[in-house]
């Protein structure tokens, strides 16, 4: 799929048709699902054999809204949310521990600084907040626990824009991770793994959606990042996107 223009993954990647040879996703708003017998349940819930297991982490319309936001993003692997904030809180819980550093554009989303400072300070996060578009204060701001920057560009509200290229070089000189919230523009006008980025976060209720119908997330990247630790959290914490969700989306 990755030779497809994105125009053609936006509408038909990811997506595995049923036995019905339905020309439009289907949706499946189940909690469960059927098993031949009470082995392969047992394989199931165990990881011996791939397949469905409950939808909190298995389901087949969230399965293909991901896999088509990872094709169109670049990406490795998606992981879907039930909000953009529970996509930033996923990915900080799975990735960052007690006494590490973050650096932080200073005109990311309110809720966000919320969640850093009232939050994630309380389980030892620490935060540094910065100018957008001043990479000299990012460079300033990095000590030795910093372990990832995390901006949003263009900004929400205020629709700040960020170099990029520039901010993923001084990362990766200092073995830091770059996360970068690009619900505004989407992939269709912005891919950041391509300018180095090694995170990518969605608040699929804006553009994703466009038509202001659904709440949900999502967390694209790396399948060692993304697949292995996010995944792992939203899995066991349950911040998961509704089947109806990723159909509208």
């Amino acid at each position: 799929m990755h030779s497809f223009d994105i125009a053609t993954l936006a509408v038909r990647a990811g997506y595995d048709q049923t036995q019905e040879q339905e020309n439009s996703e289907a949706i499946f708003p189940t909690s469960s699902f059927r098993y031949k017998s009470a082995a392969q349940a047992a394989a199931r819930f165990n990881g011996e054999e791939k397949g469905n297991v409950y939808s909190r982490f298995t389901n087949p319309t969230v399965r293909a809204f991901e896999n088509r936001l990872a094709l169109m993003e670049g990406g490795e692997a998606c992981v879907g949310t039930a909000s953009g904030m529970s996509a930033i809180l996923s990915t900080f819980m799975a990735l960052c521990e007690s006494g590490d550093h973050v650096v932080c554009s200073q005109s990311v989303f309110g809720t966000t600084k919320v969640l850093f400072n009232k939050y994630l300070s309380k389980f030892g996060l620490e935060v540094t907040f910065v100018s957008q578009t001043d990479v000299a204060e990012w460079g300033d701001a990095i000590q030795p626990n910093t372990k990832a920057f995390f901006l949003e560009t263009p900004s929400n509200p205020l629709t700040e824009v960020a170099d990029l290229s520039t901010i993923s070089a001084l990362a990766k000189a200092n073995n830091c991770l770059l996360i970068v919230d690009n619900c505004f523009c989407t992939p269709i006008l912005q891919r950041p793994l391509e300018q180095g980025a090694d995170i990518i976060i969605h608040s699929a209720t804006k553009f994703l959606d466009g038509q202001g119908r659904g709440i949900g997330g999502a967390v694209v990247g790396s399948n060692e990042l993304v697949d292995e630790h996010v995944r792992g959290f939203m899995r066991t914490a349950g911040p998961s996107m509704s089947p109806f969700n990723a159909w509208i989306f």
